[in-house]
C-alpha cells in the first residue's frame, strides 16, 4: 500500500506556472504507473497526465498536451507536473494516484490503485 500527498497547488494569474508535487511513503514509487487527474467543481473528474514506472513514457489529455509536464523521480519517491500557460479552465482540484499497471486504460480513473487528498489550484483571468 502506497499514501499519496500532493503539494504545489494556489493561486496564480492566467498565463502563469506552478509546479504541484505528489510524495509517497509505504512502498516505493517505483512500483506504479502514475497519474494526474483534476476535478472542477460541478464537473467529473478529468485525466490530465500520466508516467510509466521508469519515467519513459508519458501520456497526456489533448486539453494539457504541450504545456503540461509530468515526471518522476523514483529515488526521491515524488512525481511532478509543471503546468505552463495556466488558463482559468485549469482550475480544480488536482490528484495524483497510483497504478500497478501501465496499458490502455491508464487515462481511466477507476484503474488507479490508490489516490492522495488532492491540491486546489486556481487560475485567475
Amino acid at each position: 500500500q502506497v499514501q499519496l500527498v500532493e503539494s504545489g497547488g494556489g493561486l496564480v494569474q492566467a498565463g502563469g506556472s506552478l509546479r504541484l508535487s505528489c510524495a509517497a511513503s509505504g512502498r516505493t514509487l517505483s512500483s506504479y504507473a502514475m497519474g494526474w487527474f483534476r476535478q472542477a467543481p460541478g464537473k467529473d473528474s478529468e485525466f490530465v497526465a500520466a508516467i510509466n514506472f521508469r519515467g519513459d513514457n508519458t501520456y497526456y489529455a489533448d486539453s494539457v498536451k504541450g504545456r503540461f509536464t509530468i515526471s518522476r523521480d523514483n529515488f526521491k519517491n515524488t512525481v511532478s507536473l509543471r503546468m505552463n500557460s495556466l488558463t482559468p479552465d485549469d482550475t480544480a482540484v488536482y490528484y495524483c494516484a497510483a497504478n500497478m499497471h501501465w496499458g490502455p486504460g491508464i487515462g481511466e480513473a477507476a484503474e488507479y490503485d490508490y489516490w492522495g487528498q488532492g491540491t486546489q489550484v486556481t487560475v485567475s483571468s
